[in-house]
C-alpha cells in the first residue's frame, strides 16, 4: 500500500547555503529506492490553522520503504544540512 513523506518546512530557512547544499546532495542520492514527488515546496493556502512555510511530499510503495529510505546511511549523510536549515517536522502516511 503507497504511503507518503510529508516534510513541512516550520520557519523561513536560517542557512541558505545549507538548503542548497541539501537540494544538490539529495538530487545525487543513488539509492535502490526512487520515491515520486509529488509536492516540492507549491502555493500553500491555509484553511485552518497555521500553514507551514513550506512543504515536500514523496510517494513510496509502503510505509516501509519510505522508512528504509529515511533511515538510509545515504540519507542520514544529507539530512543534517535540511536539519540545519531551517526547523521542520517530518512524517510518514499510509495511503488508502
Amino acid at each position: 500500500m503507497p504511503a507518503y513523506m510529508i516534510v513541512m518546512r516550520e520557519e523561513p530557512i536560517q542557512d541558505a547555503d545549507a538548503m542548497t547544499q541539501y537540494q544538490t546532495l539529495t538530487r545525487q542520492m543513488h539509492t535502490d529506492i526512487k520515491p515520486l514527488p509529488k509536492v516540492i515546496y507549491g502555493a500553500l493556502e491555509a484553511l485552518e490553522g497555521e500553514a507551514p512555510d513550506g512543504m515536500v511530499m514523496m510517494e513510496f510503495a509502503s510505509m516501509q520503504q519510505a522508512h528504509d529510505w529515511y533511515h538510509s546511511g545515504e540519507y542520514q549523510k544529507v539530512l543534517p544540512y535540511r536539519l540545519r536549515a531551517a526547523k521542520h517536522r517530518a512524517f510518514i502516511v499510509e495511503s488508502l
